[in-house]
């Protein structure tokens, strides 16, 4: 399979290959990364931001999220809301750091890492690392020596990717590489059962959607956040894509 070409100050890092690099509040560039940024949520992102938040998922939509749709995106692409302060900053940033640390999204745990995940023919995940170094980023003058599987698993990564590459199963799906297009109704779908998870369970209690049986059958283990996520994303497979 072939490699995107990567971007300026972006290689590829090779499994087992060792870099260094830590980030701390002694670091001079402590909390740069946390502006000027535009930071895209993944569904299991929103998960993570409400609960730490102690907000219901319609309430911490309508608070920190800005959801965009241009013409040709298939997808609609939810992104956190940032402080007009002149620096973009991140709404949870502070002086000290992140305030809600413990269910920072994926992408700030990642960082300066990036993995990129394609879906092969078979249905199985083809993934690779870059790292990103950029110039301002002091974190590489750390002495502490990592690795793609060190610090992903020190950052709490994998529970992410194994959600994320749940839901690149729907945007990568067959019938939307030929070019199916989703009606108003199956986007909000989407949305709904993707990111809107205290939402979606009670129009499912209500008896409001399709598929109440299949449903049924899994209610008692859908009081659970996260498997109430992994419902919707099976749920939409067989609403989007019968």
């Amino acid at each position: 399979m072939n490699q995107p070409q990567l971007p300026e100050h972006v290689r590829r890092i090779e499994t087992g290959e060792t870099f260094c690099f830590s980030c701390h509040p002694k670091v001079d560039c402590f909390t740069d990364c946390c502006r000027q940024l535009e930071l895209a949520l993944t569904p299991y992102d929103v998960l993570r931001l409400k609960q730490e938040t102690k907000l219901d998922s319609r309430s911490f939509l309508d608070r920190y999220v800005i959801e965009e749709q241009e013409a040709e995106d298939i997808f609609p692409r939810l992104y956190l809301t940032m402080v007009d302060d002149g620096q973009a900053s991140c709404v949870f940033v502070s002086e000290k750091g992140c305030t809600v640390y413990p269910g920072r999204p994926g992408a700030c745990r990642a960082y300066p890492m990036g993995r990129a995940a394609m879906r092969r023919d078979d249905n199985s995940i083809d993934e690779f690392f870059v790292l990103l170094s950029e110039p301002h980023c002091h974190g590489f003058q750390e002495k502490e020596e990592q690795t793609t599987e060190r610090y992903s698993t020190g950052q709490g990564l994998k529970h992410y990717n194994i959600f994320n590459d749940r839901v690149a199963a729907l945007l990568q799906h067959e019938k939307i590489r030929q070019g199916m297009q989703l009606t108003k109704q199956q986007t909000n779908l989407f949305v709904l059962a993707l990111y809107d998870l205290d939402s979606f369970r009670n129009q499912l209690d209500q008896e409001m959607l399709p598929q109440q049986d299949h449903y049924s059958a899994q209610q008692e283990a859908c009081t659970d956040d996260e498997q109430l996520l992994l419902f919707g994303i099976e749920w939409l497979q067989g609403v989007l894509f019968q």
